[in-house]
């Protein structure tokens, strides 16, 4: 049964396509702590220091930081599904050379391999999400940071159980499990619409020419210095066996996961971004300093490291947050500015920490983790009243209704026509063409709406249709021209709408109402039947808050009117 009106869709009633991806992205974010529990393991089994074996994080991530450059230039050739799917397939191989390989260096080298995977698939994940999702923005980002919770929670308990069994197990199980993911993208996840400008590679680097950016992704960096320092290097005073360190970074992966998504939200109301960021970066360097005094106690690192968790939970939501705020460039330029710091932060760390640590001893890397926690205030501070005005900025805080923008000329007064609503597909025409004779056949006049839909998310900005404003007028502008050739009155409009699928919906059926329309029409959506009538979703938002019929329309049969029921058959129908 659908959603009352006005109540929102649940986040986890979704179409294949999105659980596909999400899958994808529990498995991903594995990935990020999979490693910990077999460091170790690896250590001992392959005659390495743990300097060698903290290149495992220094080539993934450092690749990954560089790649984060070129991803938005890919995604933008080739399109979002493309770039996801070469991804996933490039970690499905180099995942399992790293577990077929039998030296240190080998396992390095093709975890270099599964960063370059990583980036290609973290910078389009999230944005095929947001354009698949029902419930819109807000059930997309919520489904997203479960996803990334449940991976950081439960990489290192898969990797505590397969490191049990040998030290090759924790790189053929993600082998396995992306091919799965790989699999179901393939199967269930539709193209997506390719944007019309190619993004320039260059464009993060002059990015960071921006003062409020640079200073954000250098607290950034300084930030993940300290971070990847204790992912890295924190298990070996713990003299803990595979298994046991999976749980004690599980218990980590939790507190994360749990910080990120419930308090770091509430936090930030209260107090705002950059007075939290301040505190927490202090508890961080407290933490750093308690790890490095207490280095030969297994007890006191193991308390220490997991009560961290919070600490970075809400440190890697408002961080991200922060970027995105003072960030005077667009927001999938911004997150790759932002991500290209970051990962080089968390990639030289473990280097660095591990070249320490052979000429002094184990603690030394924990104090200057400590150090680069207390180090990013500072800095941070360089930025606050950038980022105290961001976050005052009325215009950034309100959020962003759908609008509606006319084409061409205004509607006689007194005409109740029929509204079509259609997107930039290939077979728009012809939708716009069934709806003009559906009006011309009860004598209405008939009114087109160009939907544009955009969703701006933390780190990236995901268009879910990318055609620019002037773009979408000379849709418009095509089809009351061609209308006007065949002798039918029309008029246009363009609804844009940003980040609300079902919000588009209900302001359509709004201004329908307004105008008296007799019958709103829609057509196909080329991401299938599945996407198209979920519970949250532009059509069944439309379906229930309009009081006219709305018909589905389609070039070959005649208008199928749309409501409770019908949307339950068509979403079980497959074409």
């Amino acid at each position: 049964m659908s959603a009352p009106r006005g109540q929102a869709a649940s986040p986890f009633r979704q179409p294949k396509a999105v659980w596909a991806v999400a899958f994808a992205c529990v498995i991903s974010f594995m990935g990020i702590g999979l490693v910990d529990p077999i460091l170790p393991a690896l250590a001992e089994s392959l005659d390495a220091t743990p300097s060698q074996v903290s290149l495992l994080f220094s080539s993934y991530l450092i690749v990954t930081a560089v790649a984060m450059l070129f991803v938005g230039w890919v995604s933008s050739r080739i399109g979002a599904k493309r770039t996801l799917v070469t991804g996933l397939a490039v970690i499905v191989v180099f995942a399992a050379l790293a577990g077929a390989t039998g030296s240190i260096n080998g396992i390095v080298g093709f975890r270099a391999g599964w960063g370059l995977g990583n980036a290609l698939f973290i910078a389009t994940s999230l944005a095929v999400i947001v354009a698949s999702a029902s419930g819109g923005f807000s059930g997309a980002i919520i489904l997203y940071e479960t996803a990334l919770g449940l991976g950081i929670a439960v990489g290192p308990l898969l990797g505590g159980e397969l490191g049990g069994i040998s030290w090759r197990g924790p790189f053929f199980g993600v082998a396995a499990l992306m091919a799965v993911a790989l699999i179901a993208t393939l199967a269930f996840v539709p193209d997506l619409p390719r944007p019309k400008r190619v993004t320039s590679p260059l464009a993060p680097l002059k990015a960071l020419r921006h003062r409020g950016l640079l200073t954000m992704g250098i607290m950034a960096l300084l930030y993940n210095w300290g971070f990847f320092t204790m992912l890295g290097y924190a298990p070996y005073p713990m003299e803990l066996d595979a298994h046991e360190l999976g749980l004690v970074f599980t218990g980590w992966g939790l507190l994360v996961a749990a910080f990120s998504v419930f308090f770091a939200p509430r936090l930030q109301a209260r107090y705002g971004t950059a007075p939290v960021l301040y505190a927490n970066l202090l508890g961080l360097a407290v933490v750093m300093a308690v790890i490095a005094a207490g280095v030969t106690d297994p007890t006191t690192v193991i308390v220490a490291v997991v009560v961290s968790g919070a600490f970075i939970g809400v440190n890697n939501t408002l961080t991200t947050q922060a970027v995105m705020l003072v960030s005077p460039v667009e927001r999938p330029v911004a997150s790759s500015a932002y991500g290209f710091l970051r990962f080089i932060g968390g990639g030289l760390a473990p280097y660095v920490a591990g070249k320490l640590a052979d000429a002094t001893d184990l603690s030394v890397p924990f104090y200057l983790g400590a150090a680069t926690f207390l180090l990013a205030i500072p800095v941070l501070a360089r930025g606050h009243r950038l980022l105290g005005r961001a976050e005052t900025d009325p215009g950034e805080a309100a959020p962003v209704s759908p609008t509606l923008t006319p084409v061409g000329t205004p509607a006689a007064t007194g005409a109740s026509p029929v509204v079509v609503a259609v997107g930039s597909h290939h077979e728009a025409a012809a939708v716009v063409d069934a709806a003009a004779r559906l009006a011309r056949d009860i004598s209405s006049p008939l009114e087109v709406v160009h939907v544009r839909q955009t969703a701006v998310v933390e780190e990236q900005a995901a268009d879910t249709e990318t055609d620019a404003e002037a773009e979408a007028e000379a849709a418009v502008t095509a089809h009351l021209d061609r209308l006007g050739g065949l002798g039918v009155a029309a008029t246009g409009q363009i609804l844009t709408g940003v980040g609300d699928h079902a919000a588009a919906g209900r302001a359509l059926a709004r201004h329908a109402a307004e105008v008296g329309a007799r019958t709103i029409a829609v057509g196909r959506s080329p991401r299938g039947p599945l996407t198209q009538f979920a519970d949250g979703s532009f059509t069944s938002a439309l379906t229930h808050a309009a009081t006219c019929t709305v018909v589905l329309v389609d070039p070959d049969e005649e208008p199928r009117p749309l409501t409770v029921r019908s949307l339950t058959e068509l979403r079980a129908e497959t074409r």
